[in-house]
């Protein structure tokens, strides 16, 4: 499971590309690639794109599920559980039945 830290969008980069963010959906998911602590007040990149600062005292699980979160973030960092792989039978032996 990837952990994720909490930026927050910058207003002066609320624009990028020609494309505008949603301005009141400011808080985005980041990939903490090193510990939440020392991402804490850094600019960086967004799961979605957007250049964000870091808040590191947040959590991306309680901010993600806010009506104020990235919507395209919220898609990203979504859990989707896989269904379980069969295991064969121990000792790999099966059963006949016989009637």
């Amino acid at each position: 499971m990837e952990v994720y830290a909490v930026g927050f969008a910058r207003p002066d980069r609320w624009v990028r590309q020609g494309v505008t963010t949603d301005a009141s959906r400011p808080w985005h998911a980041v990939e903490a690639h090193r510990p939440i602590d020392e991402l804490d007040g850094e600019v960086e990149l967004a799961v979605c794109g957007a250049i964000v600062q870091v808040w590191g005292r947040q959590d991306w699980n309680r901010v993600g599920s806010g009506r104020t979160a990235c919507l395209e973030c919220q898609r990203r960092t979504a859990y989707v559980p896989t269904a379980p792989i069969p295991q064969p039978a121990a000792g790999g032996r099966r059963l006949r039945v016989v009637g």
